[in-house]
Order: structure tokens, then sequence, then C-alpha cells
């Protein structure tokens, strides 16, 4: 094998591992690299799936107007550095994307990318995850040894703990310093078998807080156990009961990060992480920050909650004034949370009409004036019945449990159910409309002229990296 194929072959291998990676922890994402493995080599770009598109401009301007990247680190510099040392380079923020490079011996610069999904709780563990490709591709270029190719890649694969992990080693260092004694892989660990666990068939409710130990003494407890007697965390199911006395409430289980310490009310005075459990899923903070989310046995980076840029968008390029629109939008947002957090399906029409349609369904003698907290109130409970609420650009409700017909048209998914596919019909025959489907076990959707605005885009597997990368002109001609 030729050094050429052998690096390109390093290229495929990393890049469909980081990308199917973040694809289970962040939703469906793409991945790319601008790299030159030499001082004197061209730029070159590796995206084969595009998400660099549209950011040519900026590229061009920061890598071949000017030569400042070239010069940020001395080619001395990188000669006396050690082999297995990283000079990192800053997420460049670009719109739209994370970024995250290196310097190394073996690779003179990288910059990884990949899509910054607006519903994260942080960046953080994805630029650890640029991180670690950063490392695994500069040791396989150092290596040479084709029989390792694929190894990065599936490191890579299944990254999303040790992601969360480096994350929170590197807001301890920074907030803490280094001599810090909270074992954070045994915490996470803790962390997704107690929300696995069942207590009498219900899923874990409240939070369990971890501090340092040095700090247990600072704290108040309602409740400290003995020394001796103080459940290990790893005895799940003990921990898992033991939550039972702080849920639905503002008490706190404490662990110095071996054991249960006891039961106290206030904490936010020292550095914690705090697994908040919810039912089947939970996050996970550091004093108050979020960091991910978890559900079925695995980190994820979503905050659960919709964050309907495709409504916010619509309603930014229809024709009502700034103010309204914001208004509005604030309204469906609310409704929506609503039934996500309450687990409950609805349907919302927003109708941009001057004078809105008719719709069957049930109306009151009056419309209802949504910027009203008690009526907001109102819908939000009605928004729970068969049907979907009638809302206006006037920012007034104008029917609940509104039906929606139509013809059948291309492109509906019987998977989805009835909800789904009569928006769908509604909204095609229907001009200047846009339905938010909620789905109790599906995210959430935004229709509208019949077609799905947010739907899931299915990227066309990344194949094997024959030829060498095109250099940055190439790529932006």
């Amino acid at each position: 094998m030729t050094p050429e194929s052998f690096r390109n072959l390093c290229l495929f291998h990393t890049l469909d591992g980081l990308r199917d990676g973040l694809t289970h922890f962040s939703g469906s994402s793409r991945a790319a690299l601008i790299y030159a493995i030499s001082p004197e080599d061209p730029i070159r770009v590796y995206d084969p799936q595009h998400l660099l598109k549209g950011h040519e401009p900026i590229l061009k301007e920061l890598y071949l107007q000017s030569n400042q990247w070239r010069k940020d680190v001395a080619e001395e510099v990188l000669k006396k550095m050690h082999s297995g040392h990283i000079h990192a380079e800053k997420n460049l923020q670009l719109a739209g994307l994370i970024s995250h490079g290196g310097r190394s011996r073996s690779i003179f610069y990288q910059m990884w990318f990949t899509e910054h999904h607006p519903d994260m709780c942080s960046i953080g563990p994805t630029q650890c995850w640029l991180e670690q490709a950063v490392w695994l591709l500069s040791h396989d270029f150092a290596t040479e040894d084709p029989l390792y190719t694929e190894t990065s890649g599936n490191v890579l694969r299944e990254y999303a703990t040790h992601a969360v992990r480096d994350y929170i080693i590197d807001r301890m260092n920074v907030l803490l310093g280094w001599d810090t004694q909270i074992r954070v892989y045994p915490v996470l660990d803790a962390v997704l078998s107690i929300s696995r666990t069942r207590e009498e068939a219900a899923w874990p409710l409240g939070e369990l807080t971890f501090i340092e130990p040095k700090a247990v003494s600072n704290l108040e407890f309602l409740a400290r156990f003995p020394l001796l007697e103080q459940p290990n965390l790893n005895n799940f199911k003990h921990v898992r009961k033991l939550l039972q006395s702080v849920e639905n409430s503002d008490r706190k289980l404490i662990s110095d990060g071996k054991t249960i310490v006891g039961i106290a009310a206030d904490a936010e005075k020292t550095f914690r992480i705090v697994a908040d459990f919810r039912g089947e899923y939970g996050f996970l903070r550091i004093n108050g920050d979020p960091v991910c989310s978890f559900a079925d046995g695995s980190f994820h980076s979503t905050t659960r909650q919709a964050k309907l840029v495709e409504v916010e968008e619509a309603l930014l390029g229809s024709k009502l004034d700034f103010p309204t629109g914001h208004e509005l939008f604030k309204i469906i947002t609310r409704i929506v949370h609503t039934a996500q957090r309450e687990k409950f399906g609805c349907a919302l029409i927003i109708d941009l009409n001057d004078t809105p349609i008719k719709i069957a369904g049930q109306k009151s003698e009056q419309t209802l004036d949504l910027r009203q907290e008690r009526i907001l109130r109102l819908s939000e409970s009605l928004a729970k019945l068969d049907g979907a609420l009638h809302i206006g650009a006037d920012l007034h409700l104008h029917g609940f449990a509104c039906l929606l017909d139509g013809h059948a048209i291309p492109g509906e998914d019987r998977a989805r159910g009835a909800r789904f596919n009569s928006a769908l019909r509604f909204t095609a025959e229907n001009p200047n409309l846009i339905v938010v489907v909620v789905s109790m076990d599906r995210p959430i959707s935004v229709i509208q002229e019949g077609v799905e605005l947010n739907a899931q885009c299915e990227w066309k597997p990344v194949m094997g990296c024959i030829d060498p990368p095109a250099t940055l002109e190439r790529f932006i001609e």
C-alpha cells in the first residue's frame, strides 16, 4: 500500500466513525476535514456530504487570501514537539458548525467540522469528540501501519460516554484545579444504570448530586447517613429506592462519588455534578449548566425540547410584523413544550391568512386572546382533545378539536399515523398555513404546503476515499 493510499484510508475510517458516532449522539450528522500534511502542502478539503457548502467565502478568506494559519505555529516548534503532543486550534465559530483542530509533527494542520444542532444541551462533548479525531488521525499518520486503520473509526463510533467524561474533566480542571477526587467514569456508569432501574414499575425521578468529598462537611444535611452505613453508589437498586425520598421536591440525594452520603436541600454553594432523573430520561448538569441528556442507557446531546426553528423561519418570512410574529412564536412554543413535558400528542394550525379559514371543530362564542395567561393555560389543556387547535395571526384561538381533511397526496407515510398524514393533506389544499404536529413517540413535525419542513435528512453513506481530497481552490470552484 502506497503512503497516499494509506492516508486516504485513514481519512475515510476516521471521518466515517466520527460521523456515525455523532449521529447516534446528536441525530443525523455530517463531518468534514480541512488539512495540510506539511507546511508546504496545499490546504485540502475532505467533505463527502457537503457539510461546508455555503461557507466557501469565509474559508477562502481564512485559508487562501491569508497565510496567517500557516504562521500561527512555527515549523521549528512542531519539530521539537513530542510525537504524541497536539497543539490545539480553537473553534472557527462558523454559523451552524462546530469545529476543532490541531497541529502535530505528523499533520501540520487539521480542522474538523460537524453540525451544530439547534437542540444541543452543550457543544462541549462534541468538541471533545472532534479533539479526539484530531489526535487519532495524527497518531495513524505517524504510525503508518495499515493493520490498525479501522481502529480509530471504531473508537470514534463508540465515543459518547468518553466525550461526556472528557468535557466534565475539562470543566473540573478549570473550576477545581487538578486535585480532584471524584472519578467521573463510575459516576456516569451509575447515572446510566440507575436511569434503567425501575422501582415498582416506575422510572426514577429526582436529583442525585455528586460533590467533592472534601466539600461534604460544608453542606447542611437534612439527613446524613452514618459512615459505615452509607450505601455504595454501585448498588444501583438501593440508590434507586433512595431516590424516592427526593422525587418531586427541592431535596437532593448527595453522593461523594463512591457512596450516598445523605439528603440535603441546598448544594448550590459548591461544585457539583447533578443527574436530574425525569422518568424515562434525564439531564446531566455541572453547576446548573447542562451537559447532555440521557435515555435508553446512553447519553445524547439533545435538550429534548423542540426548538421549532422551521416555524420561526416561516413566521419571519410571512407578512406579519416582527412583534406579532415573535409573540405568536412564543405561544406556539409554550403549547408544544407543554405537550412534550406532559407526554400527549396534539396538532396546532397556525393560520397566517388575514381572515382565518373555516375549519370544522369546536368553537367558543368569541375568539380567545392567547396573550392572556389564563387563556394560554386553557389552550394547553384544550390541545389534549382529539383534533387540532386553530390559532390565527391575530394571536387568538379560533377553534379547538378541529378536523383536518383533504385528498391523498404523494409523500404520505403510513407509519406516521392519522394526525401527521391529515396535516399533510390539509396544508396541501389550504395555503398560508403551518401545522405543527406533536407525537408522543416521535420528534415534532412542522408541515406547510403538504411538505414536512423539518423532515430528518438521511445522508448517503460515505464512500471510500480513493483519490486524494480536493484542494481548497478546487473545492471552492
